[in-house]
Formats: C-alpha cells, sequence, structure tokens
C-alpha cells in the first residue's frame, strides 16, 4: 500500500503540474473511481496553492425583484408569466424591508435575481414599470440597488440577465459586482426540444459579449455553467476553457461557479436525469486545474446532504447563503444553516470567513471609483477585504 500510495502521489503532482488540454479535460471527466482520487489530490493542492486552508461565502438576502420574464428555459420554475400564481414584482417597501432584516442578520450582499426584460413581451409588466414610475425593468432594478446602497449596509450584486454596456456602467455605479452565468457555450441547446428552446437572451454568443464587455469596463463579474441540461462532456470543458480564457483577457472574473441541474416536477425537463455527485466532483476538480487562480464556487444546498465532499475537490468559496431567504431559483433545496456550514467546513479544516459580494482582490477595482459606493465597500470591508463582523 506505501508503494502504491507513492505512486498515486506522484501521478498527482505531475497532473498539477502539467497544463491540462482539452482533450485530457474531456477524459479526466470519465475517470474512473480509482483515478478521481488522484485527481481529487491535484485538486486540492492546487487550490490549497492559491487560497490555503480557508473557505469563504457571502451572507445575503435574496431578491426577487421580479419573476416575470420573457424567457422559457427547460429548468426553470423561478419564472412566471402574468396572472400565473406566484408571479410578483417586489415593490420598494418590500425591497427595503428584506435587506433591513438581513441587515440585523450580519448579511452584507443584496443579491438581486429577475427574469429578462419582461416588459419587451408582456404589457402588464410594462403597466406596473409605469405605476412605479419607471420605463424598463433595468431602470428599476438600478433604482433599487441604489435604495439598498443608501438606506443599508448591505451591498447589492445584480443578476438581471444580459446587459449592454451602457447598462453594465450603470448598475457599476450601484453595486461593487454582478453576474450572468454563461451556462453552456453550446448553441444547439437553443433548438427544438433543448433546455433553452424559446430563451433566445441564453444565446451564448450574446452572453460572452455581456462578459467581456464587463472585462472592459474592470467590473468584478460572477460567472459560471451549469452541467447536466443536455451538454456534452466537451461543452463543459469548452465553457470553462471560455470564461479562463476571457479572464485572461480581462482579470475581471471573480468567481466561476459549478452549478448542478436538479430536475423539479412542474418543469419541462422533470425527467432529464441530474448530474451525480461524481459528476460534480470531477466537472469542479477539472475546473479547479484549468484555473488554479480563479475562485471556483459550488452551492452547497444543491449537493445537500453530502456537499462538504465538494471541498476535497478544490472549491473555495460556497456562494452566497441565507439566514432570512430561500432559494427562489431552487426552493425546494433550503440553504444549510450557517452553524452547520461552519461546522462541516471545519471538519475539512478550513476556516470559514465570511465575504462581500465583490472578492478582496477586486476590491481595487471598486474603491478606485469615487462616490458613495466606495464609501459603503471601505465601511464594509476589514484590513484584508473580508467582512468587518466575525463568520
Amino acid at each position: 500500500m506505501p508503494i502504491y500510495d507513492e505512486l498515486m502521489g506522484e501521478e498527482s503532482l505531475r497532473l498539477l503540474e502539467t497544463p491540462l488540454t482539452r482533450d485530457a479535460a474531456c477524459r479526466l471527466l470519465i475517470c474512473d473511481d480509482d483515478y478521481l482520487s488522484v485527481l481529487l489530490a491535484a485538486a486540492l493542492e492546487a487550490k490549497q496553492r492559491f487560497k490555503p486552508d480557508m473557505v469563504t461565502y457571502s451572507r445575503k438576502v435574496f431578491l426577487p425583484l421580479t419573476n416575470l420574464c420573457r424567457d422559457y428555459c427547460g429548468y426553470c420554475t423561478f419564472r412566471r408569466d402574468p396572472g400565473q400564481p406566484g408571479a410578483h414584482t417586489m415593490t420598494p417597501d418590500e425591497v427595503l424591508s428584506v435587506a433591513r432584516a438581513g441587515e440585523k442578520l450580519g448579511c452584507t450582499e443584496a443579491l438581486f435575481s429577475l427574469g429578462d426584460k419582461p416588459e419587451l413581451i408582456f404589457p402588464e409588466m410594462r403597466e406596473t414599470l409605469r405605476s412605479l414610475g419607471y420605463k424598463s425593468t433595468l431602470q428599476y432594478l438600478e433604482a433599487m440597488c441604489e435604495l439598498v446602497l443608501k438606506e443599508t449596509s448591505l451591498l447589492p450584486h445584480p443578476n438581471p440577465g444580459l446587459l449592454s454596456s451602457e447598462w453594465i456602467a450603470r448598475l457599476a455605479a450601484v453595486s461593487p459586482s454582478m453576474g450572468v452565468m454563461l451556462e453552456s457555450t453550446n448553441d444547439s441547446l437553443l433548438q427544438l426540444g433543448g433546455a433553452h428552446h424559446n430563451a433566445p437572451d441564453k444565446l451564448p454568443a450574446k452572453r460572452l459579449r455581456m462578459i467581456e464587455e464587463a472585462g472592459k469596463q474592470n467590473v468584478p463579474f460572477t460567472t459560471g455553467l451549469l452541467i447536466g441540461i443536455g451538454e456534452s462532456l466537451g461543452d463543459r470543458i469548452d465553457t470553462l476553457l471560455a470564461i479562463r480564457d476571457m479572464h485572461r483577457r480581462y482579470g475581471h472574473i471573480q468567481e466561476v461557479i459549478v452549478q448542478n441541474f436538479r430536475a423539479k416536477p412542474d418543469i419541462p425537463m422533470r425527467y432529464s436525469p441530474e448530474p451525480s455527485q461524481g459528476d460534480m466532483m470531477r466537472t469542479v476538480a477539472v475546473a479547479r486545474l484549468l484555473m488554479p487562480d480563479m475562485n471556483i464556487q459550488a452551492p452547497p444546498n444543491l449537493s445537500a446532504p453530502y456537499y462538504e465532499d465538494l471541498l476535497d475537490a478544490g472549491i473555495n468559496d460556497w456562494g452566497g447563503v441565507s439566514p432570512l431567504t430561500p432559494d427562489f431559483i431552487n426552493p425546494e433545496k433550503p440553504w444549510p444553516h450557517l452553524d452547520q456550514l461552519k461546522a462541516r467546513t471545519e471538519a475539512k479544516g478550513y476556516e470559514l470567513r465570511q465575504r462581500l459580494p465583490v472578492y478582496p482582490e477586486f476590491l481595487p477595482a471598486v474603491t478606485g471609483r469615487p462616490g458613495l459606493l466606495k464609501q459603503k465597500v471601505i465601511a464594509a470591508a476589514d484590513a484584508s477585504g473580508y467582512v468587518q463582523r466575525a463568520a
């Protein structure tokens, strides 16, 4: 056994030190269980070299500003049409009420999630916006980010769907970071029967253009891939490589999310197979080897009850976790309690540290711009760029 362990250790080191080609990365996604231990050892060592002995998370409130959306994704239970049960657009009072409640619980992130430009196809949304005093959903989002920024200590992080260069700049003035999931570089998912059929905003080229524009403006940006939506293993690697290449060009991608599809009874993809825990472990580990110096996150609630195993694959962040609001995208998957998250993280040998929605190393991109946002970020961060309060 000692000789076997030594050989496995040498193989892990070789895997760590050798640049990973696309073909090699694809093979690792289907490696057998014996070689999986080699892959995980290499990924874990890469993580430790990047950010040793610490795992982070963002304590947040989830604000579903509107769940009306013009896209119809095959895996989504969040979106609604006007008049459907649960269709709702939050009022400013509702936004502020949730944000203030989260502030009392030590939250520092206000995550705004919303449907993509619903007013373009729904006259009901245009009327709602008119009654609130706005011409577009993005204009309303901008105002709500500014409201939270002015009236609370929380920092907004919007996930608004596709944005023009103008809107990236406008939202960057009222939020330290923002995001859009690339999900996949596979165009065929927009074909009839695909996960993105009838979802024009999910065209990969459009999303890549937005990510690039954020890079040109030096906006700290969150993106990632969604696995199990009909993509091939090669598609997964191509998506990771596209993200990596964009970051190498602009240096603005603060976080890469590896998210697993979860089936739900009322979606078109309800009979689609879910990625296994092994799929997630392999994908996260390969992501870590492809991007050894980038923050890699996986949502703990989507891998419960064994989410702590993802730490063995090289993640260094749990993403946003809320002590107050549910995951409105996956409402059947509750967040872990923060005490439990801390205990499980520490059991793996890591300190759990609370961060802001913008990662410490990306703070200069925000604090270099004058204004209220700079003041709020400086007030929220400690000397090392993490949250002033203890996790």
